[in-house]
């Protein structure tokens, strides 16, 4: 019998264009590209050249800091450029995919026989390591850290994401092999909602599963980190979105790598909201190919509206997307009297506009953030939507001042920047939370090295 697990605190914010349990097909692009970006902390180090011959699995890019953590090409062709940025920094590797795909045979394995140090080495090997993050930090993590517990979670409750439960459907037995690979390694806790709950993901082996019932951010795996096995200082867990694990799975089960995921396209500006089946680095261009209600003043989102990140037809599916959201930009809104007005289609936290008598109505928001960044309020805001045993505000205030003695005593060590996405969403000062927290888990990166 599942844990079950009763949250009260959070938000879930209903929105236009949450996609359907439909697949759409999806052609074969001519070009993919792999963004060292997508693996927060890492340092790339580029280990092809231009017109190198490479294999699905082959390493484009190992982290400079562990040589031994590579990152696999999605596709086997040729290398058609290193794109880089100010001070050379690696923004991206294309390849121009073969017609008939290739790949490196890793061996099929059987997990079960296998020791942790034998699948942390496949991982290595194969290219796949490195999408197993870490707290502290939330960061890449590297080979040298000794896990105290993984955790997965499979519940995505962010605003448009995508089903999990919808993605596992065919992929199964590799989701469970990913499962028993990494409990090799230390023990796994994977997170689940209450509508899983009867579900195969509740039967997973060699796992402990809980189940999470609450409003968003309940899926957020830092929540679960923090009500089953908080992060002391000196202390590490890994966590692993549930795709990897499919990845994970794969390569044991087939002897290769696959870096196909079922991605949601979602949100009121698109046309039909289904999912797709598509490659790590595939162009958002080809996803969205047909499918756009309109070409301008609307905002591609790579990822969720909350933690995704602004995107454009040119750019590449991330590797750890799991949905691509497109919602209007709001440029061209002007409202007269707007806040004078019932306002019976825009959502608010504070019940400010009569629509919050309207129960599960559907939102079309826009991407105006409606206001100026002012001081920080203390007003309790953040710890309405933070179902987390810390002071949110507080260590707000902490990383603003760079405090780290302090940020430490508030919890610094278990947080990701994730965690303050409603924060953010519903924070009056419209302070840019995320990157007040991705900015300080860097500076104390730095100073625990």
């Amino acid at each position: 019998m599942a844990n079950v697990i009763k949250l009260r605190k959070g938000l879930d914010i209903n929105l236009k264009g949450k996609a359907k349990d439909t697949k759409m097909r999806l052609r074969p692009s001519e070009e993919y590209a792999l963004m060292p970006d997508d693996f927060a902390g890492v340092s790339p180090k580029v280990v092809v050249h231009e017109s190198d011959i490479i294999k699905v699995g082959d390493p484009l890019f190992v982290n400079k800091n562990y040589p031994d953590v590579k990152f696999a090409s999605p596709v086997s062709g040729k290398v058609s450029a290193v794109i880089r940025g100010d001070r050379r920094k690696v923004l991206c590797i294309k390849v121009t995919a073969d017609a008939e795909q290739v790949y490196v045979d890793f061996g099929k394995k059987d997990v079960s026989s296998l020791s942790g140090e034998d699948v942390k080495k496949s991982l290595l090997d194969a290219g796949l390591f490195g999408y197993i993050n870490q707290l502290p930090y939330a960061v890449s993590t590297n080979p040298e850290t000794q896990p105290k517990a993984i955790f997965v979670s499979a519940l995505r409750d962010m605003p448009l994401a995508g089903d999990f439960s919808f993605e596992l459907k065919g992929n199964e037995k590799a989701f469970q092999t990913g499962l028993t690979a990494l409990s090799k390694i230390a023990k796994v806790y994977l997170g689940i909602g209450a509508s899983q709950a009867k579900g195969d993901l509740a039967k997973a082996k060699d796992v402990e599963v809980n189940v999470f019932n609450g409003p968003c951010p309940a899926g957020n795996v830092g929540v679960q980190v923090n009500h089953l096995n908080p992060v002391n200082k000196g202390e590490v867990v890994w966590t692993v979105e549930p795709t990897a694990v499919i990845f994970f799975g794969r390569l044991f089960d087939e002897g290769k790598v696959d870096l196909t995921r079922t991605v949601a396209i979602a949100g009121s500006e698109i046309t039909s909201p289904s999912y797709v089946d598509a490659l790590v680095g595939t162009p958002l261009k080809s996803i969205l190919e047909g499918n756009l209600v309109r070409t301008d003043h609307i905002r591609i989102i790579n990822g969720n509206p909350l933690t995704g990140r602004i995107a454009s037809p040119s750019d590449y599916l991330g590797a750890h997307t799991s949905e691509v959201c497109v919602i209007p930009e709001g440029d061209k809104v002007h409202e007269v009297l707007g806040w004078a007005l019932p306002r019976i289609k825009q959502f608010s936290v504070n019940r400010s506009y009569f629509s919050w008598l309207q129960y599960k109505k559907e939102y079309d928001l826009d991407a105006r953030i409606k206001g100026g960044e002012r001081h920080m309020i203390m007003s309790g805001e953040y710890d309405k939507v933070l179902p987390m045993d810390i002071y949110g505000e507080y260590l707000i205030k902490a990383l603003i001042a760079g405090d780290i003695d302090k940020q430490e005593q508030l919890g610094i060590y278990e947080v990701s920047p994730e965690d303050f996405a409603l924060a953010e969403f519903v924070d009056s000062s419209k302070l840019p939370l995320q990157d007040i927290v991705r900015n300080g888990l860097n500076i104390l990166r730095k100073e625990n090295a």
